[in-house]
């Protein structure tokens, strides 16, 4: 991998990220073109996915201080709830990590086929969320938070949005559009972070996670990764207030039936 190749893949991860397009498909579709696979590949998806981590943590600093304030009054407030919901949202992915890793990596390294596929989920996701009018309400209930863990969980499939799953899937329960989008970014930030501590210490013990690329590159994708996470994190909050997924939802079908004509094509 060049520094060239580092730049593209960290501005589609950092984009792709926050977007609800499916940044694991992305990258698997931007490697396999490049021609980059095995630990190289490994070892730069971990880092800019934590990159987009801090982006996230940047972007909506304010509401992370208000966890942290609150948590640290050790009794039941606004902000302890809130954190007792993405902790609930975690369960279904700490389950899917725990038990069906090897599984879902065995996906991931299954070609570009599975990759079209889920684009078409996601965008039948989307779709769906657009035209549905649930009632509204006030604010996730500990249930909501569950289900949409659950969303979250089925979208380590590559292919299959992350955002796109959580935020479709919130909407359709009928939260509200001003909080699902902050809570769905805050959600993932613990699982991304435990996911790239389990492959530091995969590396530690001499499995073959970190090697076989130069410094450059990693250097180069993760600010990459960091300043485009920065720019669609704010992007996509406001494209969810006001309701614009649709046009995601047709991006992911023409992209998804492209992906699954050229994966038959090779």
């Amino acid at each position: 991998m060049d520094w060239i190749q580092a730049l593209i893949l960290g501005i589609i991860q950092g984009l792709t990220e926050y977007l609800p397009v499916s940044s694991s498909g992305h990258l698997a579709i931007g490697t396999a073109l490049f021609g980059i696979e095995g630990s190289d590949n490994l070892m730069f998806t971990v880092l800019v996915h934590v990159a987009t981590v801090l982006s996230t943590l940047v972007v909506l600093w304010s509401e992370v201080a208000w966890l942290l304030q609150g948590l640290l009054k050790f009794k039941m407030n606004d902000a302890t709830k809130y954190m007792i919901n993405i902790l609930i949202s975690m369960i279904p992915v700490g389950i899917v990590g725990v038990f069906f890793k090897d599984k879902v990596e065995e996906v991931f390294g299954s070609g570009l086929l599975i990759v079209g596929i889920m684009l078409l989920v996601t965008a039948a996701l989307l779709t769906f969320s657009y035209y549905a009018r649930p009632r509204p309400k006030e604010r996730i209930s500990w249930r909501d938070a569950l289900i949409i863990g659950i969303a979250q969980a089925c979208a380590v499939m590559p292919g299959l949005s992350r955002s796109g799953s959580t935020i479709a899937t919130g909407l359709l329960l009928g939260n509200k559009k001003e909080s699902l989008a902050q809570f769905s970014f805050l959600m993932v930030i613990p699982p991304i972070l435990g996911e790239a501590l389990l492959d530091v210490i995969k590396g530690l013990k001499g499995e073959a996670v970190f090697g076989g690329v130069d410094t450059l590159p990693l250097v180069v994708g993760f600010v990459a990764a960091f300043v485009a996470g920065c720019v669609a994190c704010k992007w996509m909050i406001n494209i969810v207030k006001r309701g614009k997924l649709i046009y995601f939802g047709i991006y992911c079908a023409v992209a998804g039936l492209v992906t699954i004509i050229v994966s038959q094509l090779n």
